[in-house]
């Protein structure tokens, strides 16, 4: 057995990990794809570990044709991955300090420390029921105008039965709060009409005790919720499951108007939505994370009094927050990125959606392991599905684009390790909004590669056939540029662009502005710089 210092909790878990790869010598298949997990996990890359990457990567399917719809492969030999497991821990490793495990749902690894678990009460003390509640009733009196019929039969069904003395008291108890909530309702409706609107920001999230205890049923990260989707999961562009809602409390779930989302490539995520005042309280394990909130405005809503907040563990996220505003119109899908963000003491992360002038709206939660100070990396490229460069970084789909067309026949670019990165293009007068914390500044790099205007023999020069600017919030940063007179045709050519400053709305927003025919672009690449 390999043995590691216990002070070096990475250098602990990577021991085990060779003890079960060798316990798995007569299953190689098995054992490839937990290294491959524990790999990308241990590098820090866990929006890596998806279903298109094992089935590609692992299991050696087809970049360009793979289908998870049709080929169930990385799920079958995850089942029978988290069964080799079980195994294992149940015999040969059942004394093993460190266990790993595959939970159902995930393909990100976990490494469990045997600890005695904290006892909970077996009696939840009065007020504990009475803050429920509480809870329960301000989610259905505050909130859109569907929220506000209800009736004292509607709390007591969902409270637990207790003796009769107990009910009664609660019964009256139920009943007060209700009234005094509606009456809170009505003061907080009459001063939201001439409260002054305060512009859109964000606040930090300060990390906690890192050493304090996990959470029973911690929830399995990375974490994808479709507030207001009660269905079976879902599988996005870059092959990531998005799960149905779950950890709320409150707010009245629907489902959106098939209207298209523009600047999105995965519309499923935006197609249902909770609103009312509502919350979600999420069990993590310590330690830093990054998370994604996910919005879309209805022409519906009223842009001037569509106002509301966003608290993370009782701290301001979003202030005065207008979706509208945020995205620059309806129909638009707006994603907001904080990073550095923490459970609580009590070992859940608290998302607060509060009223202010309208009731609040989300469509999804993303919650990816995080860096300490700094956003993940993101990187996109511009083709319809992901690609995987030389040093195992994961290139999304094309996404946050409006207006301008993908190429449709790829072409083989040479001076890069990456070729397939340049393959494609996006080309014509178009713009990208990408989402980053506002706290950042960023490294930009641009892939570019003259896909279209190649010289034949006894055909034209191709200079000056391709001229184009790049602007970054408004400043310059391309001026006439030409992609052949720099690295001439089918060459890869990378520009850099260092401590960009993102919009107050927490963007990086690209405008190619065509000069002489399209702007182009193949992949772009988002660095946060922070130490």
């Amino acid at each position: 057995m390999v043995q590691a210092s216990p002070s070096h909790p990475v250098n602990s878990e990577r021991a085990e990990l060779e003890n079960v790869l060798a316990a798995m010598a007569r299953t190689p298949r098995l054992a490839k794809l937990l290294r491959f997990v524990s790999e990308r996990y241990f590098a820090g890359k866990p929006d890596e570990i998806s279903e298109y990457n094992i089935a590609t990567v692992v299991f050696d399917r087809s970049r360009t044709t793979f289908d998870a719809s049709q080929d169930s492969i990385a799920r079958v030999e995850a089942y029978r991955l988290r069964k080799k497991l079980k195994e294992y821990y149940e015999a040969e490793g059942k004394e093993h300090e460190i266990q790993i495990s595959l939970p159902p749902g995930s393909y990100v690894p976990t490494f469990t420390r045997r600890v005695p678990s904290p006892q909970r009460a077996s009696i939840a003390e009065p007020q504990a029921h009475g803050d429920e509640v509480r809870n329960l009733a301000s989610s259905l009196v505050v909130g859109t105008e569907e929220t506000l019929v209800f009736s004292v039969k509607d709390l007591v069904e969902t409270t637990p039965r207790e003796p009769a003395p107990l009910r009664n008291r609660t019964l009256y108890f139920i009943a007060g709060i209700a009234a005094l909530l509606v009456v809170s309702f009505a003061t907080a409706r009459y001063f939201s009409r001439s409260k002054p609107v305060h512009p859109a920001g964000t606040s930090t999230s300060y990390p906690l005790d890192a050493a304090q205890p996990s959470p029973q049923n911690a929830a399995q990260v990375p974490l994808r919720l479709l507030a207001g989707y009660d269905g079976t999961p879902k599988i996005d562009s870059a092959g990531a499951y998005w799960e149905s809602d779950r950890y709320f409390r409150g707010g009245a779930a629907f489902r959106r108007p098939d209207v298209p989302v523009a600047r999105s490539s995965d519309p499923m995520i935006f197609e249902h939505w909770r609103t009312g005042d509502f919350t979600y309280d999420i069990p993590l394990a310590p330690g830093p994370y990054e998370l994604h909130l996910y919005f879309v405005a209805s022409p519906l809503e009223d842009f001037k009094t569509s106002f509301f907040n966003v608290n993370v563990n009782g701290q301001p996220l979003l202030r005065s927050f207008n979706i509208s505003s945020d995205a620059l119109g309806p129909n638009i899908a707006d994603e907001r990125v904080f990073k550095d963000i923490y459970p609580d003491k009590d070992g859940f992360l608290h998302l607060a959606f509060l009223m202010e002038r309208s009731a609040p709206s989300l469509n999804a939660i993303e919650i990816l392991p995080g860096l300490s100070h700094r956003q993940l990396p993101l990187r996109i490229v511009m083709q319809q599905t992901a690609v995987t460069d030389h040093d195992g970084n994961l290139w999304h789909p094309d996404n946050f684009f409006l207006n301008g067309t993908i190429s449709d026949s790829p072409r083989q670019v040479s001076g890069t390790p990456d070729p397939n990165l340049y393959a494609l293009e996006r080309y014509g007068h178009f713009t990208y909004s990408i989402p980053v914390d506002t706290r950042g500044r960023y490294t930009l790099v641009l892939h570019f590669a003259e896909l279209y205007w190649v010289p034949l023999a006894s055909g034209p020069r191709v200079a000056g056939r391709r001229v184009f600017n790049v602007y970054c919030n408004g400043s310059t940063l391309l001026d006439n540029f030409e992609i052949s007179k720099e690295a001439g045709s089918l060459h890869a050519l990378i520009k850099t662009f260092y401590h960009l400053r993102p919009s107050p709305e927490g963007k990086l927003d690209l405008t190619f502005e065509p000069i002489a025919n399209y702007a182009t672009i193949s992949a772009i690449e988002v660095i946060d710089e922070s130490e």
